[in-house]
């Protein structure tokens, strides 16, 4: 067994390149799945949906908060089931700025990146509930060009790239023309959506609409501060239980992983605290391929790279597996990977129960930021080929 760091370096890297395959529009390349020319396998290029969630932090904006840390279970719920024109799944990463806030920098254009691309879904939920509010002055046009200077969108035309930027003060505010930032969207492929916290008319009035038509994204208008409704169903309390056993499987080592298992935990707790629905919610993107953490959890780790193992030092592994041989080690993680695997496809099962429950139930919308999202995310992943199943 060699260094945690090479490990670290390996697993870090898995994380960055992405754990599946996207779209590939061209109809070439959409033909052929996997092309076997002297023992070389020929993959389409690693695709993503590509997601910046750009958010008002102002005295005003605290139902706005609430929404999104509610929602982002959707947003991840949505894409489990997302296929490209070739039959692959995309890769999703997500990336979340604040802005309009006292708090913040004034040099900065009262902006701040709050987490780069990321596909950690646990480290994502923990920065949107680390949001707080203090009135200041938004600059939509500016944090727009921000997070496209700051992110790395890649070039592939393939990918799926939108920001969604929430406010309730006029587009126009702040020395950069908002025009000179979406025209630098349009430059990168990046459809740039806008979500007016008020009445749909006043957005219009304040350029909010403008700002959205300019990329070919869609503009919405919301009541930030109407209470998201939550549908109980009969599956719930089962769904929150089989997290428990879920989280069992979690094998997680060196001190990242110590870490890492907290936070999960932590995470866990949060969504418990704002609804049961919500703790639903994250339980089913838990449950999904999109959660995925080679870089903590060993089971995941050697499903990616089986000689991870041979890297570690024996310090670095839990308790439970310290005084066992490699070939213990890969038995008994192999049965974790079943266990998990067993209770994700009972989460997944319970879930269509319980999304046809709330179907024929609901009476009324759920959450106003739920459903400005998942429209605008629907209508133009149709456009890049992607279906659901």
């Amino acid at each position: 067994m060699k260094s945690f760091k090479h490990l670290l370096g390996i697993a870090l890297f898995t994380m960055i390149t992405g754990t599946a395959y996207g779209c590939d529009l061209k109809s070439k390349e959409s033909q052929n799945t996997a092309l076997v020319t002297k023992s070389i396998i020929h993959k389409p290029a690693k695709q993503y949906v590509k997601i910046a969630l750009l958010l008002d932090t102002s005295n005003s904006m605290d139902g706005l908060i609430n929404q999104a840390k509610a929602q982002l279970w959707d947003i991840v719920n949505e894409f489990t089931h997302a296929k490209c024109g070739n039959e692959s799944r995309p890769s999703l990463q997500i990336a979340l700025y604040e802005y309009g806030n006292d708090n913040l920098s004034s040099n900065e254009g009262y902006i701040r990146q709050v987490i780069n691309f990321s596909s950690d879904l646990d480290e994502i939920s923990e920065k949107l509930f680390s949001l707080t509010t203090n009135g200041g002055e938004e600059y939509c046009g500016e944090v727009i060009q921000t997070s496209l200077k700051q992110l790395d969108w890649g070039k592939s035309a393939d990918d799926l790239k939108m920001i969604f930027i929430a406010g309730n003060e006029p587009f126009t505010q702040g020395k950069l023309n908002y025009k000179d930032a979406t025209s630098n969207a349009r430059e990168k492929d990046v459809i740039v959506n806008t979500i007016f916290c008020g009445n749909y008319e006043q957005g219009i009035s304040t350029s909010w609409k403008n700002g959205a038509t300019l990329t070919g994204g869609e503009y919405m208008a919301i009541d930030h501060n109407r209470q998201v409704v939550h549908i109980e169903t009969p599956y719930d309390d089962v769904i929150i239980k089989l997290n428990s056993q879920l989280n069992k499987t979690y094998i997680s080592y060196g001190a990242l992983g110590r870490e890492k298992k907290a936070k999960q935990s932590m995470q866990d707790s949060n969504a418990q605290e704002m609804a049961a629905a919500v703790a639903v919610k994250r339980t089913v993107s838990k449950g999904s391929r999109l959660y995925k953490n080679s870089t903590w959890d060993l089971v995941d780790a050697v499903e990616d790279n089986e000689e991870v193992l041979e890297e570690l030092e024996v310090e670095d592994l839990p308790s439970e597996l310290k005084e066992k041989s490699e070939g213990e080690i890969k038995k008994y993680l192999k049965e974790k990977k079943t266990e998990r695997e067993k209770i994700q496809k009972q989460i997944q099962e319970l879930n269509k129960k319980r999304e046809a429950f709330i179907a024929k139930n609901q009476k009324e919308e759920t959450g106003e930021l739920e459903n400005a999202l998942l429209s605008a995310i629907k209508a133009q992943a149709s456009k890049k080929n992607y279906k659901w199943d």
